[in-house]
């Protein structure tokens, strides 16, 4: 089974200008989202990203940036066991404002 998360895993950009080709992204993601190409970083599967920030937080380039927390672990677990999409509960009435931004 495939499991996806955020569809398409919307906040993650790549900026192959500044990509030096370090693999760090592919060595860090959960998911397999990149791939190397021509010496550089690729996303090769978008939908597979959870937005988790980790391809981010070691890319010595800055080339990459995603809205971590987006699609977080709480998200799933949350879309799971209520038989739901992921949501960090963010359209809940009682959600504090900005947990999401």
């Amino acid at each position: 089974m495939r499991l996806t998360y955020i569809d398409n895993g919307e906040t993650l950009t790549l900026d192959s200008e500044r990509c030096t080709g370090c693999g760090d992204c592919i060595e860090v993601c959960p998911h397999a989202v990149f791939a190397m190409f021509d010496g550089k970083a690729g996303i090769v599967d978008r939908a597979s990203c959870m937005e988790c920030g980790a391809c981010m937080k070691n890319c010595p380039a800055g080339a990459l940036r995603v809205k971590a927390g987006v699609g977080c672990a709480a998200a799933v677990i949350r879309g799971t066991l209520r038989g739901t999409a992921p949501s960090c509960g963010c359209d809940e009435p009682d959600a504090k404002a900005g947990c999401c931004g």
